[in-house]
């Protein structure tokens, strides 16, 4: 029986696909369920799967673009699995039967013979007559032999040869929508950046102290990313315009946060969701983070576990990013920028200190938030980092808490 595989439907709304990469070649046999390509769309890279076992036949190349629903290989399922034989086991040699094992002469160097003029420019040029001959390959070394071997222009290395050839990529269906949103953005947003520093002492010293027990506790390591989140989480609370974005002529507020985290990607860029993230403590958010960032380089996220999200975190640090400037996830109003820490000196109560900084950034819609909200923001997230104790009484001092003030 002819089993037809067919280009399977990403999600809602997308009527294209392109066939990325086949798993597999033309004759293989290949058992129920197992990967034999990936698709992309624009929006995610999906595998598809083996609906039965048999011989594969592939009726499109990688890199084509096809409809949903098109027929894009087939399984003949009369084919019979082939036979895996396993190599029969070596007989131990016998001890008397081994081998005699011959060592290798000593390696005889060659005679050289040297002639007395070329011997005295060898001594003014401090030449011994091993040098000369590993240089001219013969072992009677003339005048003229020990003034080639003396040239510089023998000395010099041989130049490497060069190239100019050019090499054509056919974009991905998910590269070719990103840049379409990257410039649709610049284009219809009054997009600003404000930025700020953090001093990651007392995150990196909490760090320090509680990680081995938090890692035996909860499988996973204490992380600079959960930090950002938690404390945005509690600043989106405080200046719900942050999470805000536009509909027509309608302003939509979350009363939730769902913070995107963008991760990088065998296929590029993308940003699965971390859900009500408001909800969870830092060792959920670890976990999550986690999750979704191993499914990511799998290429294993879903079109649900990317979609939606009212607030994107991005982490330019972990290439080495001092400083930039984010573009907007649309259609969210802003996006926090991590970066790279560095040891630098800073005023520290009225003392020159060494302490590892970090600069943050907020790109934000000036359509949608102001300068003063968004100032405010960074600075929320600036003294939640700073002093991260004030997380577990949602940016509140907790000796204030305490007294009831």
């Amino acid at each position: 029986m002819i089993i037809e595989i067919k280009a399977p439907t990403p999600g809602e709304s997308i009527t294209e696909v392109q066939i990325a990469n086949w798993l597999v070649k033309e004759g293989d046999f290949v058992p129920k369920d197992s990967e034999i390509a990936e698709i992309d769309s624009d929006k995610a890279t999906l595998t598809v799967n083996a609906e039965t076992a048999g011989t594969i036949h592939l009726l499109l190349e990688a890199g084509e673009t096809v409809a949903i629903g098109t027929v894009i290989a087939t399984i003949d399922t009369s084919a019979i699995a082939p036979i895996e034989l396993s190599p029969a086991p070596l007989a131990e040699p016998s001890p008397i039967n081994n081998p005699i094992e011959v060592l290798p002469k000593a390696h005889k160097e060659p005679s050289i013979k040297v002639t007395p003029l070329a011997r005295k420019i060898m001594e003014e040029k401090n030449l011994s007559g091993r040098e000369v001959l590993e240089q001219l390959g013969h072992t009677r070394i003339t005048r003229q032999d020990v003034l080639l071997a003396s040239s510089p222009i023998i000395n010099q290395p041989v130049p490497t040869a060069v190239s100019r050839e050019i090499e054509r990529k056919k974009l991905s269906t998910l590269r070719i929508k990103l840049a379409q949103r990257l410039v649709s953005v610049k284009n219809e947003t009054a997009m600003l950046t404000t930025f700020n520093e953090v001093n990651m002492s007392q995150v990196m010293a909490l760090k320090k102290q509680h990680n081995d027990s938090f890692k035996q506790l909860h499988g996973v390591g204490i992380g600079f990313m959960s930090f950002f989140t938690k404390a945005v989480t509690i600043a989106l609370a405080k200046f719900p315009q942050v999470n805000a974005m536009i509909d027509g002529d309608e302003l939509i507020l979350h009363r939730y946060a769902d913070i995107g985290i963008a991760v990088s990607a065998p296929k590029g860029l993308v940003v699965p969701i971390i859900r009500n993230a408001e909800a969870l403590n830092l060792a959920q958010i670890e976990i999550r983070i986690k999750e979704l960032a191993t499914k990511a380089r799998d290429n294993k996220l879903t079109i649900e576990e990317m979609t939606g999200g009212t607030f994107t975190i991005t982490n330019g640090g972990v290439f080495g990013s001092l400083m930039s400037t984010p573009i907007l996830n649309p259609p969210q109003s802003a996006i926090l920028g991590m970066h790279n820490i560095v040891e630098r000196p800073i005023a520290l109560n009225g003392q020159v200190a060494i302490a590892p900084m970090m600069y943050i950034a907020l790109s934000y819609d000036h359509r949608v938030i102001d300068g003063r909200e968004s100032v405010s923001f960074l600075l929320t997230i600036k003294d939640l980092l700073e002093n991260p104790t004030r997380m577990l009484f949602e940016g509140n001092d907790p000796l204030k808490v305490l007294l009831g003030i």
